[in-house]
């Protein structure tokens, strides 16, 4: 008779990787990406090292709040969600104190990195906060809870731009704007996936909003992006560089587009949701290379 080992516990520090999303990159990844667009543009292509540095740490300790904030809000929600039952607070691995510890923990780095930057920088990374805390609640009470974290990633911009600058130009509130609809494109994609958990369990999301025209809203929210981010060049004269970048993400936002579109709306396909969020990280990064490189 063959026997077969008895599967080893997983040790706590994985959970607390797994409740932090670090074994899921792009989400991390596509948080960052805003970041740097805004501390790139503003410093005209020559940020300063240092604050590349604590933009990196600042979105990483942000975005980790962020998703244990989320989970203990949604932690009797997510056994019910095929995609999220297994985390850890839903699957009780760990517990709500321990969610607590490791938020407060995140919430403290973020703070100690935001003393690094102007007053204007730092009042907006406390005027962030509320919205990040809030957020869950949103898919309990609001028809589009997408738009309220496309509002908290906006917030990404506004602090890194200003880190340079000490201030708020015409030209941040266009990159604003585009990733904020950004946000709420692939935000969305993301939404297609829980469609039918959340509607039984009750709570809204932008793929439910826009039911059989998800598909469309994600092409507006796509078609938009790329005239602020065509408007932001022309502002900034960038260079070919960032054109090509820019024409690559249109490209690409059509092909997602028509694949959405293509996929029937009664047959979710989880796959396709997370390959389109996936590729909008490789995007982000494109982008970001054509604007560096635009000003030169």
């Amino acid at each position: 008779m063959v026997t077969h080992p008895s599967p080893q516990p997983e040790p706590t520090w994985l959970k607390v990787v797994r409740l932090l999303r670090w074994d899921k990159p792009a989400g991390r990844l596509i948080l960052m990406i805003p970041a740097l667009w805004a501390v790139v543009l503003a410093a005209r292509g020559n940020p300063p090292p240092i604050l590349i540095g604590v933009i990196v740490l600042g979105t990483l300790a942000t975005s980790a709040a962020g998703c244990v904030i989320n989970d203990l809000w949604d932690r009797n929600i997510d056994p019910q969600v095929q995609r999220t039952k297994t985390r850890p607070l839903a699957s009780r691995a760990l517990s709500v104190r321990t969610g607590i510890a490791v938020a407060l923990v995140s919430m403290l780095c973020a703070y100690g990195l935001s003393l690094y930057l102007n007053p204007l920088s730092f009042w907006l990374c406390v005027a962030a906060v509320p919205v990040i805390v809030l957020y869950p609640l949103a898919k309990r009470v609001f028809p589009v809870p997408q738009l309220v974290l496309s509002l908290a990633w906006g917030f990404a911009v506004l602090i890194s731009w200003s880190a340079v600058t000490g201030t708020l130009e015409p030209e941040t509130w266009l990159l604003w704007g585009a990733t904020v609809l950004w946000t709420l494109g692939f935000d969305t994609v993301y939404a297609m996936a829980d469609r039918e958990d959340d509607l039984r369990v009750g709570v809204n999301s932008s793929a439910i909003f826009f039911g059989r025209y998800a598909a469309q809203a994600v092409g507006a929210f796509f078609t938009a992006t790329a005239v602020l981010l065509g408007k932001l060049g022309s502002l900034m004269a960038l260079g070919w560089v960032y054109w090509m970048a820019l024409l690559g993400a249109i490209a690409l936002w059509i092909w997602q587009y028509l694949r959405l579109r293509r996929a029937p709306t009664a047959a979710p396909n989880p796959s396709l949701y997370g390959q389109i969020f996936r590729q909008n990280v490789w995007v982000g990064f494109v982008l970001l290379a054509g604007m560096a490189l635009g000003f030169f």
